[in-house]
């Protein structure tokens, strides 16, 4: 009698971030759910509750109740959007596997596309967002701009457009997984990484409720803990503005001391004021350059972890 091998299916993990997503949940899980039944894989999503004040939490355990597909880390307080992705792919167990945004404009729809490529070959799936439909003109501009300038400081190609959806191969996730810094900026990490990437344009639609978390607050911490990661151009700037003012002071005292020999010496105040005023800034400016280096420093030395988690729920997959 012939024994029947069974060949095991092909494990995607998704992994979704949330912040006070409670209206968006379980609208996000339909659509998965919709767009997976499509491709021959099995699959776990993977919720990470970053902290969320609302009934986010208890909309995640019943999800997880319902669907042995479904799991949900439930970190003890906000550490972050990065920390979170980073928390959902360290659990992560596929052969592939997808982050995206849980407010839906990371369309799901979009997921058998990504599959299909990985597929291919690709190892790396990078989504580049063409558009955002409820993006306002001061926001397109700011990251227009803001890819431009870290693209011009640093080492690392960091497409515009590109965002956290993204499918990488299980060879990529362990990689990653290697990269340990406190402050990250996972979409420089990805550019840095390497292996074998395509990409996979969109228009992203506007959120399906609620209103973004990402305050002007958090935005700017991102943008900086972007360009500190993967560059030093501001230190060095810091050091060619400052020659540059040593060298325009060198002249400034040479003429002061030509207007006193030929006695044409006026009393200087405002000449004064305007230089003490112009180098106290400068400093000021330099100092906080370096203090943000500087911080970044004492939060690695202090090799704290990443995030903790208050819950577990779901079923673990073997």
């Amino acid at each position: 009698m012939n024994s029947i091998k069974l060949v095991k299916k092909m494990l995607l993990s998704i992994v979704v971030p949330v912040y006070n997503e409670e209206d968006n949940v379980e609208k996000f899980y339909e659509e998965v759910i919709k767009a997976i039944q499509t491709i021959d894989m099995d699959y776990e999503i993977i919720f990470v509750d970053d902290g969320s004040k609302d009934a986010t939490p208890l909309m995640l355990s019943r999800l997880t109740q319902l669907d042995e597909h479904v799991r949900a880390l439930i970190l003890a307080r906000n550490f972050g959007h990065q920390l979170a992705i980073t928390c959902g792919m360290d659990h992560a167990q596929g052969d592939a596997v997808i982050t995206m945004d849980g407010d839906l404009q990371h369309p799901p729809m979009m997921i058998p596309d990504l599959v299909k490529k990985w597929q291919e070959g690709y190892e790396v799936v990078q989504t580049i967002r063409l558009a955002t439909d409820d993006a306002n003109l001061l926001k397109r501009m700011t990251s227009k701009w803001y890819y431009k300038i870290i693209n011009a400081i640093s080492q690392v190609d960091i497409v515009p457009g590109g965002s956290d959806f993204r499918l990488i191969d299980r060879k990529v996730l362990e990689t990653f997984m290697l990269f340990r810094e406190h402050d990250r900026f996972i979409r420089g990490m990805m550019g840095d990484i390497g292996y074998k990437r395509t990409m996979i344009q969109f228009v992203a639609p506007p959120r399906y409720a609620g209103k973004s978390k990402f305050s002007p607050r958090k935005m700017l911490r991102f943008a900086l803990d972007g360009i500190t990661a993967y560059s030093t151009m501001p230190l060095r700037a810091s050091l060619y503005v400052g020659l540059l003012s040593g060298l325009l002071s060198v002249l400034l005292i040479i003429h002061v001391l030509y207007c006193k020999l030929v006695g044409t010496a006026a009393p200087g105040w405002a000449t004064t004021m305007i230089v003490v005023s112009l180098v106290g800034g400068l400093q000021l400016i330099f100092l906080g350059i370096i203090g943000e280096y500087i911080g970044r420093i004492f939060e690695e030395v202090k090799r704290r972890p990443l995030y903790w988690i208050r819950a577990e729920l779901g079923h673990h997959r073997k």
